[in-house]
């Protein structure tokens, strides 16, 4: 703001000497108080259109094997508590949900809306695609025609469908406590949760990881956006990311 308030002092001055100076400081803080205010309310609006969006979406997800079961509704519960939301924000995201169930739900249009909503920021359509992958997971199993979704969920907001198996290892190296993989089972999410091959030299695998941790961060996440009822959920993948960096580092060394 001070900055402006300079800039507009400046021109000012060289238009109308010292009275320029100050009403050209007073239009630079105007303008400053305004763009501020602007951003703000810009911010408030993608996070609304996140929350509706998301859980629209999540809607027709769980209804794209023909039926919604009890465990996919306990399922967007859980992801209601997660969020941790207000009693407002539950009463939307129910709504939004139950949208997203109707035959004439427009899923791809959906999309669209969120991208431009979204301003197109990868991290944040990324998550987007995370909690979707998350929801379906919920009960253990995606089911074919819910992948096939994912994929076009994928599509739809611009990222590659190779996104979604990407998220699907960070989901199951994130299950702690063992889930019946095997190490080498284990090492291969952890390449694929980084978007690498397992031939990645040692330099370019860092690269990579560091890109993803920088991309992921859950303060830039915020600046973009992201609703401050998800921080949890983006500090849960960088740390997910940093478990992946870590096992592969590990198996390197051996």
């Amino acid at each position: 703001m001070l900055f402006a308030v300079l800039l507009g002092g400046f021109v000012g001055s060289l238009m109308g000497g010292p009275i320029g100076f100050v009403m050209g400081a007073a239009a630079g803080w105007f303008l400053s108080a305004y763009l501020k205010k602007q951003a703000v309310a810009g911010l408030v609006q993608i996070q609304s259109g996140f929350l509706d969006s998301m859980f629209a979406v999540m809607g027709a997800l769980c209804k794209a094997d023909g039926v919604v079961t009890r465990n996919e509704v306990q399922a967007a519960e859980t992801v209601f508590s997660q969020l941790r939301l207000s009693g407002q924000q539950r009463e939307m995201a129910i709504a939004a949900f139950n949208r997203g169930k109707t035959d004439g739900f427009d899923l791809d249009a959906e999309l669209v809306r969120f991208r431009q909503v979204s301003r197109g920021h990868p991290a944040m359509l990324r998550m987007f695609l995370q909690i979707q992958i998350s929801a379906v997971a919920a009960d253990g199993q995606v089911h074919p025609e819910e992948h096939k979704m994912l994929l076009r969920i994928a599509r739809g907001l611009g990222l590659p469908e190779s996104q979604v198996e990407q998220l699907e290892a960070m989901l199951r190296g994130g299950q702690r406590g063992g889930d019946g993989r095997s190490a080498d089972q284990q090492l291969a999410d952890a390449y694929k949760v980084l978007g690498v091959p397992a031939s990645v030299s040692d330099a370019d695998l860092k690269r990579a990881y560091r890109k993803l941790m920088n991309e992921n961060h859950p303060d830039k996440l915020a600046s973009q956006g992201l609703p401050d009822s998800m921080r949890e959920i983006a500090e849960r993948k960088t740390s997910d990311i940093a478990s992946a960096y870590d096992l592969i580092r590990d198996a390197r060394r051996q």
